[in-house]
């Protein structure tokens, strides 16, 4: 198709606003006065998650994060997951109903495959070799059949919070965002479940959710640690049964099971 230089001049405007409106409903634009004080950046996220997390929004890191997210996506760098789906997890299993946690690493970096819960891919994208060993472990735990998708939102839903560390990753390039301050908030995501909330679940899965251990209160919460499931550990995730377990703490606490079945 021909395009004159006028209405390409159009679409990528077009395409600009596009992805300014996405950034916007999401992580609003702060005027120069917030950027100065010590007002909250005003994050759309679940009521309960955003007045627990209300004062790292007004931190400087934090604003600093957004700014730098912004301009990536701004200058049309593409950045996954899309804007509307950064917080996603918190959105799908509010901060009052979360059970059990399992903590990812980085967002994955390929198109179409992140959208904001770790491990988890969207109906029609094919599951990711570490996601096939977790349904392997469930399928030798529980008996379930291994599903044909990798959307885990059954299980956010639920109460299971599937938190990455790092919350955005550039295309292309792995851990790219690992350093703007992601991190920095995830901390304080782990330190806030395990200071307001008791009897919670940690799936620890690699040495680097293994790291986060010392953010969690072992004397009010529950710990499970495992190899990480993918291909590179050599097998050392199977046989955990942590599916099992997490359902039997569960009901000793008088809550309801999860349903892992996809």
């Amino acid at each position: 198709m021909y395009y004159s230089k006028d209405n390409k001049a159009q679409e990528q405007e077009a395409d600009f606003l596009n992805k300014a409106a996405q950034v916007e409903a999401f992580m609003p634009r702060l005027t120069a006065a917030e950027a100065e004080s010590r007002r909250p950046v005003d994050v759309r996220m679940e009521a309960g998650w955003k007045a627990a997390l209300t004062p790292e929004f007004e931190q400087d890191y934090f604003k600093h994060l957004t700014k730098a997210v912004r301009r990536e996506i701004g200058s049309g760098i593409a950045v996954y997951p899309p804007a509307k789906l950064i917080f996603n997890a918190f959105n799908k299993t509010p901060f009052d109903k979360t059970k059990v946690v399992i903590l990812g690493q980085d967002p994955y970096h390929g198109p179409q495959q992140a959208h904001g819960l770790c491990f988890s891919v969207p109906q029609g994208v094919p599951p990711p070799p570490s996601v096939q060993n977790i349904f392997k472990e469930l399928h030798t735990d529980l008996g379930l059949p291994i599903p044909r998708h990798a959307c885990l939102e059954h299980w956010a839903e639920q109460g299971v919070f599937l938190l990455n560390a790092v919350l955005t990753v550039r295309a292309g390039a792995p851990a790219s965002h690992s350093q703007i301050g992601w991190q920095t908030f995830t901390d304080a995501v782990i330190r806030t479940l395990s200071e307001q909330r008791t009897g919670l679940i940690f799936l620890l899965w690699g040495n680097f959710a293994r790291s986060k251990k010392s953010l969690i209160d072992a004397t009010k919460h529950h710990i499970m640690e495992a190899a990480h499931p993918s291909p590179l550990s050599r097998g050392a995730f199977f046989g955990n049964r942590h599916f099992s377990q997490t359902n039997a703490l569960l009901q000793q606490q008088g809550l309801a099971p999860i349903d892992w079945a996809i």
